[in-house]
């Protein structure tokens, strides 16, 4: 019964794959990920907690004003907070989503 309960974890996390969770790796690494996920996507959705918040707020501004050449925007901005841990670890995360998207033509 253990293996049935298993394919609900991950469905229950599964995220579609426009989107891209930022964690600790360099900047230009999430920046070139995004702007190939933004060859086949309209747009993608980075996703940060806590510390790597500033982490994708910094891929967010190099996508579109360097790597961009004035061909993405940054549209909606998300914030939130999670609780992590159990019992008497738990505590809140800051989060964030921030969507990247490519510019209409008709602007």
């Amino acid at each position: 019964m253990a293996s049935e309960s298993q394919p609900e974890k991950e469905e229950k996390r599964a995220y579609p794959p426009n989107n891209i969770f930022i964690g600790k790796k360099p900047v230009m690494v999430y920046a070139l990920s995004a702007q190939l996920q933004l060859t086949q996507y309209p747009e993608i959705v980075l996703r940060a907690r806590g510390r790597s918040i500033s982490r994708a707020v910094d891929v967010a501004e190099v996508l579109v004003h360097r790597l961009g050449l004035d061909s993405y925007e940054i549209g909606p901005i998300t914030i939130g907070t999670e609780t992590v841990g159990e019992a008497e670890e738990k505590r809140n995360v800051s989060t964030i989503e921030i969507i990247v998207q490519r510019k209409k033509q008709g602007k």
